[in-house]
Parts: C-alpha cells; structure tokens; sequence
C-alpha cells in the first residue's frame, strides 16, 4: 500500500480550484448586490413593481444558482459524469 494521500484523502481535497473560483465569484456578486441599494421599478410582464435593487439582483442570483445545480444533476443523470 501507498503512503501518499491523493487529493481527495487530504483535509484540503474538497478545496478544488473550480470551488475556490465559484466561491470567489459568489462573494463578488454577493458584495455587488449588497452595494446597489436603491429603489427602481421591474416590469414583471404585467404588473410594475418598486423594490431595492439589492432584492431584485438578489433573487436573480438565486434563481441562477438554482438553475445551474439543477442542470448540473440532470446532466450527471442522463448518463453523464
């Protein structure tokens, strides 16, 4: 038997440069959203609404992220990785 750890035996292996990358980019949105605070108007089809900006960046951000870990599970089930 080897004693070497691989990558993914060490205490950092859940730290991959891909997480770090996602991680560094959501405190970057997250910091923009919390800087743009004011209120605008959002057309959402019909009605106009007025809220802070924060909240509609936010729930953009969200809506985002969600889709993009549904994608990611339905591609791992359809036979991908």
């Amino acid at each position: 038997m080897s004693t070497d750890k691989s990558l993914s035996d060490s205490k950092y292996g859940s730290l991959t440069p891909g997480r770090i990358t996602v991680a560094v980019l959501a405190v970057l949105a997250l910091i923009f959203i919390f800087e743009n605070t004011r209120d605008v108007k959002i057309r959402l089809l019909i009605p106009e609404v007025t809220m802070p900006l924060w909240l509609a960046l936010l729930g953009c951000f969200v809506i985002g992220a969600l889709a993009g870990m549904f994608l990611r599970r339905s591609s791992r089930t359809k036979g991908g990785r």
